[in-house]
């Protein structure tokens, strides 16, 4: 079985910098663990499948090794282009990175999803691969130990090897810097890929947008979060503020793709949007450290998951 390793970096070796990301099936908590390994909001969580469209990069800086962590859409049969399209990005990312951690959900046994993925990361030759056992905190730790076994044996039959397989929780925080910990040495020898204090290239207006997104998938029926997406059309400092009471206008779209939706979104009397907006600004100020006004206006854009002009408008 691959080794469940405690060690902990020598001081000595040389620092360490690279790309590691995480691939899993929808909904296997990846961004929550890219969260929880950077220490703040980079990737939006939801529980609902394919919350993420965007690779996000979250830097996490430790005295001996800089990993950058790339957080990729769910891997998952596609019903239409962009469902395709984010399927490349995960295939694509595979191809760079230095490092790869298989997210399988500690509550879940092993499905078709995972075998798929699985199958596909067996085709990866050199590119280390660790299995990462997530959300333990919702299973008795026998239940962790036989998900342990049914991964090992997975890719036993596969005909690869582990590079380790940790299992973690973390919304515990559970093991979570050990994982830290057994991806740093797999990095190439390097020097810090970013600088200090960076923890993410995520350009803003992107993470401004994912943010409110995030927001407006809370709540909503089955059919719809696949049909959100949001644009923000610009970011102006208010003009004649005090210097000490700076305000940033907003102003962004949420896109869905039929009219009828729009109701859904918007909600009695405009209930729903303004919630939208009070829970999105909060997260939107703490990112950028300024006071918000955060201006909204729901769109029509018809079909756009399967219009290749319209996907390009929304930034697929």
């Amino acid at each position: 079985m691959a080794r469940m390793s405690d060690r902990s970096p020598e001081s000595t070796a040389p620092h360490r910098a690279g790309f590691a990301c995480f691939v899993g099936r929808p909904n296997a908590g990846k961004s929550t663990l890219t969260n929880a390994l950077v220490g703040t909001k980079v990737a939006i969580t939801s529980n609902r499948p394919q919350t993420t469209r965007h690779t996000v990069r979250g830097i996490v800086h430790r005295p001996d090794a800089q990993l950058v962590l790339v957080d990729t859409p769910g891997l998952h049969k596609p019903r239409t282009l962009l469902g395709e399209r984010l399927n490349d990005i995960v295939r694509t990312t595979w191809a760079e990175v230095d490092v790869i951690g298989f997210c399988l959900p500690a509550d879940q046994k092993l499905g078709p999803g995972d075998k798929f993925i699985a199958k596909e990361l067996a085709g990866i030759k050199k590119t280390p691969k660790i299995a990462i056992i997530t959300k333990t905190d919702l299973v008795e730790s026998k239940v962790v130990g036989e998900q342990l076994i049914a991964v090992h044996q997975l890719a036993e039959e596969l005909g690869f090897e582990w590079a380790e397989i940790v299992p973690v929780s973390a919304v515990g925080d559970s093991q979570v810097q050990l994982l830290a910990d057994l991806i740093a040495p797999l990095l190439p020898e390097s020097p810090p890929l970013y600088p200090e204090g960076d923890l993410t290239d995520e350009p803003e207006m992107v993470m401004v947008a994912e943010l409110i997104r995030e927001a407006a998938l809370e709540g909503v029926r089955d059919e719809l979060p696949h049909s959100i997406a949001v644009v923000v059309e610009e970011m102006i400092p208010r003009e004649n503020r005090p210097a000490d009471r700076p305000l940033l206008d907003i102003h962004a779209n949420v896109y869905i793709e039929r009219p009828s939706q729009k109701g859904i979104i918007i909600g009695p009397k405009g209930s729903r949007l303004k919630e939208v907006g009070m829970k999105s600004r909060k997260h939107i100020e703490a990112l950028l450290g300024t006071p918000v006004f955060l201006d909204l206006h729901v769109k029509v854009a018809k079909d756009w998951q399967r219009d290749p002009k319209q996907l390009r408008k929304l930034g697929f």
